[in-house]
């Protein structure tokens, strides 16, 4: 019995750290839908959590000055849950939630007046009016899902089939000089497939899962400022507003293994298609058609570590991550190589997780011959997530 557990607890154990690194990779990547609760034993299986992020990154230099701001990247958090229902020994399905992607940035006045700086050098109405910087930005999205695993026999372990069907929302918010433009979309559907082989015995899984591209189409309202009252936009004026943008798909390769009695090594290369976020675009009533610029390149995080299981109640691990900068100049957004640690311990009715882990962020610049709105470098930053997750199975 007690054999039966160590190695059940080996086969998730790699969920205890995995959950933290993933929020540090590359892009405007958050949370993945906790797909892996199929895996889980149990007729009905549940689980929550949230991870909480510190990211501090912010300028060392802007405009060739040193930087007097404060970081820029903003602490966000993570919420995620999944149920699984095992409909037979060989179907079951979970629902899932989490967000999978997002950004929070506030920019400090050193930041704006550079940005302000680059409009009236560019000429034109915006800079006639003097000027108009990003103050904040921010995004978010909302995954709501339901996967299915179909499993046979094969060997000496199990092949299963996976697919699952999703719907994504978007929000975006950016608060300018001019006035703030809040659109949104509140749903845009995708789906997941892969496929996995396992092997209980000797904690062995291999998986593939794709995740698709989700293309936004957001509506919503701009307001504006006193600023644009001289072209005759009046105050606090609501506009009518529109965008769209996509959202990357993906290709991941998770394995893991039973090296030793009580030892897992385990493992994940990841492609993300972040070269299809080259701008956002939209539109406003009365003052044309804009866009924000990215020009992003494909993002790869591979993952290596090891876990181990301790006693039949308590087991941990160690990872080490390294995520490939998406940014080509337009913005900072460079290497990162994260360290995660975890442990799963069973307590109560259920098994807790808790996670930590740090990254270091390389250092970068962005330039506006690159699409940036002003020239700034970036020197090594450090990022920070800790979480926490609870499961029942019944």
């Amino acid at each position: 019995m007690a054999n039966t557990i160590i190695r059940t607890g080996l086969l998730s154990l790699m969920g205890a750290c995995a959950v933290v690194t993933s929020v540090q990779a590359g892009g405007f990547s958050r949370g993945d839908a906790d797909t892996d609760i199929l895996y889980e034993d149990g007729t009905v299986v549940l689980r929550g959590g949230y991870v909480y992020v510190m990211p501090d990154r912010g300028y060392d230099t802007v405009n060739g000055a040193s930087g007097t701001d404060d970081a820029f990247t903003d602490n966000y958090g993570i919420p995620s849950f999944a149920a699984k229902f095992r409909v037979s020994e060989n179907f079951s399905c979970a629902a899932t939630y989490t967000q999978p992607f997002g950004a929070d940035s506030t920019y400090g006045e050193q930041a704006q007046a550079a940005d302000r700086t680059a409009d009236i050098a560019a000429g034109g109405i915006t800079g006639l009016l003097g000027g108009n910087a990003v103050k904040e930005a921010s995004f978010d999205t909302d995954e709501i899902g339901g996967t299915c695993d179909i499993s046979f026999a094969a060997g000496k372990g199990r092949l299963h089939l996976l697919g699952g069907v999703f719907t994504e929302s978007f929000s975006y918010t950016e608060v300018k000089d001019f006035g703030t433009l809040e659109m949104e979309d509140s749903s845009a559907f995708g789906y997941r497939l892969g496929a996995a082989y396992d092997i209980t015995e000797y904690a062995l899984r291999a998986e593939i899962m794709y995740r698709s591209q989700i293309d936004h189409e957001a509506s919503g309202t701009f307001t504006s400022t006193s600023t644009l009252a001289a072209i005759g936009i009046p105050t606090g004026s609501v506009l009518d507003a529109t965008g769209y943008g996509s959202l990357p798909q993906s290709l991941e390769l998770n394995l893991q293994s039973g090296i030793a009695p009580g030892w897992l090594a385990f493992g994940s290369v990841k492609w993300t298609d972040w070269s299809v976020l080259q701008t956002l675009n939209y539109t406003i009533d009365g003052l044309g058609d804009l866009e924000k610029n990215f020009f992003w390149r494909d993002g790869w995080t591979i993952t290596g570590g090891v876990g181990h299981t301790f006693t039949d109640k308590v087991s941990g691990a160690l990872s080490l991550t390294w995520d490939r900068g998406v940014g080509t100049g337009a913005d900072i957004v460079t290497d990162t190589w994260t360290l995660g640690a975890g442990t799963q311990i069973k307590a109560g009715p259920g098994v807790l997780r808790l996670g930590g882990a740090v990254s270091y962020l390389t250092e970068g610049e962005q330039s506006v011959t690159d699409g940036a709105d002003f020239d700034a470098t970036a020197d090594a930053d450090w990022a920070y997530a800790v979480s926490a997750s609870y499961k029942i199975s019944f």
